[in-house]
């Protein structure tokens, strides 16, 4: 009887069910679209920081660089001209960045409580001179130049120039990359993990110094090197074993090669600029980053959190957009879509009180007129929320078809001692201007999750029109019903 009953009274009123519906339809829609593009949202920035850190990379320990000319000296290129017409080749490596820590750092830091493994990375940046020359004083043209220092335990840094350099019958080329050295017993951390091999392969652990490389698919595109081909660094020949491509943005360095072999090109025996840390347990990350910074004075500790705070832009102000205004306009929404059905309800019992009066005098008890109100009440909540879930999954659907571009900027504010462009190795130390711009595809995806919470959001709908329209059910007599017909 009382689905026989329900069936018939949907039918009858399916004008007043299909407002009833839309209105609890409008907010789960809502509801379904602002969160699947926060999470998309929560994606694209989890993107931005996967290509500084790396995948396992909970947090970097840095020792910042020393103010710049500190050190009063600038790199030198020596050539040895004797004809008037000689071909020269100079590079000059130097350590970007930071100020170097010793080895035995890696091993403190891993000691630490909450510390699952830890492994050192030497940021290096080439400077390489080559062409022509005839004696007489040269001067650089374009953006040719460098600054900093290089040596054991050397600091500072590099501009990253190309360029020409004139004068005295001189023409030089002058180019910049950047070098990685790596742990290569320790796979799962450094640099090269926000990478993924798409040609040859990656280091062996046995080939920790062994003259090796693994070059970034860009790098190798614009200098014409693949696998089985050779690049020179400060006259040692390493050999090309993989093509790394950046899973997003740009990729940690140019060239990736061992990290013993990282030392001896910069003179930096037992050196590393960059410890990476993976904790034991995701939730102990700020206790492991005091016990650190408290353990080991005069080192920076960066974690994820910290990078994010230097994250603007676009996606920034997107994100931001998503979750106060979105979210407190989909509260909005469905309290008012909440409250309208509610208030529909009752008045379609209002209007019904002949019938429930009549009923009421052939026997049926209030109970049972309520129960009958609410399951046609929770009936239109389903069908609002069928109706819902199917707007919002075409919302999301749309937002990831269009994949409007968003544009994250890094570096500038080095939240928590971050650095401009991560620790990687491409960026410069913390409040230099930002380095590193990506654009990064805004997909809206849908988790199973915000399905469920779509369908508990329709019964809570249908359950409070029931509510309201079962409250004024109750209060119905079989005198009403005589009233009304008279």
């Amino acid at each position: 009887m009382f689905f026989t009953y329900l069936r018939r009274e949907l039918r009858r009123r399916r004008k007043a069910a299909l407002v009833v519906a839309s209105g609890l339809a409008l907010g789960i829609a809502l509801v379904i679209i602002v969160s699947s593009v926060s999470s998309g949202m929560s994606k694209a920035q989890d993107e931005v920081l996967e290509s500084l850190y790396g995948l396992g990379t909970d947090m970097t320990v840095t020792k910042a660089a020393a103010a710049p000319g500190s050190s009063g000296q600038r790199p030198r290129f020596e050539f040895d001209a004797k004809g008037d017409d000689s071909k020269q080749s100079s590079d000059r490596v130097m350590v970007q960045g930071f100020q170097t820590l010793s080895s035995t750092t890696v091993d403190e830091v891993g000691k630490q409580n909450g510390v699952a493994d830890a492994a050192g990375g030497l940021s290096l940046n080439v400077l390489k001179v080559d062409g022509r020359f005839k004696p007489g004083e040269f001067k650089q043209n374009g953006n040719a130049g460098a600054t900093g220092r290089s040596g054991p335990g050397g600091d500072g840094g590099a501009t990253q120039p190309q360029g020409e350099v004139q004068g005295g019958g001189a023409s030089f080329d002058v180019n910049s990359y950047t070098v990685c050295g790596t742990d290569v017993t320790e796979q799962d951390l450094g640099p090269l993990t926000s990478s993924k091999i798409t040609k040859g392969r990656t280091f062996k652990a046995t080939e920790a110094d062994a003259e090796v490389a693994v070059v970034d698919a860009s790098y190798a595109k614009q200098k014409k090197l693949a696998v089985g081909k050779t690049v020179t660094i400060s006259g040692t020949t390493y050999k090309i074993v993989g093509v790394s491509t950046a899973d997003s943005g740009d990729a940690a360095a140019n060239v990736y090669i061992p990290l013993k072999q990282a030392q001896t090109l910069a003179e930096a025996k037992n050196k590393v600029t960059t410890v990476y840390v993976k904790a034991a347990d995701s939730q102990q990350i700020d206790s492991v980053k005091s016990a650190i910074q408290k353990n080991i004075p005069g080192t920076t500790v960066t974690t994820s959190a910290d990078l994010a705070d230097t994250v603007s832009g676009s996606l920034s102000t997107a994100s931001d957009l998503a979750t106060s205004v979105g979210t407190w306009l989909s509260i909005a929404v469905l309290v008012a879509a909440f409250l309208v059905a509610g208030l529909l309800t009752s008045s379609a019992v209002s209007r019904r009180v002949r019938e429930f009066g009549t009923l009421k005098a052939l026997g049926w008890k209030s109970g049972r007129v309520t129960r009958q109100v609410v399951g046609e009440a929770l009936v239109n909540g389903l069908m609002g929320g069928v109706l819902g879930i199917a707007v919002g999954l075409a919302g999301a659907y749309v937002v990831t078809a269009i994949s409007p571009t968003l544009t994250a900027q890094l570096g500038g504010s080095g939240g928590g001692g971050g650095m401009a462009g991560g620790p990687g190795g491409m960026g410069g130390p913390v409040g230099q201007a930002a380095s590193k711009s990506l654009d990064i595809a805004l997909t809206a995806p849908v988790s199973l999750s915000t399905i469920l919470i779509a369908v508990a959001l329709a019964v809570a709908g249908g359950l409070i029109a029931g509510a309201f329209g079962g409250w004024r059910a109750s209060r119905l007599r079989p005198a009403d019903a005589l009233r009304r017909v008279e």
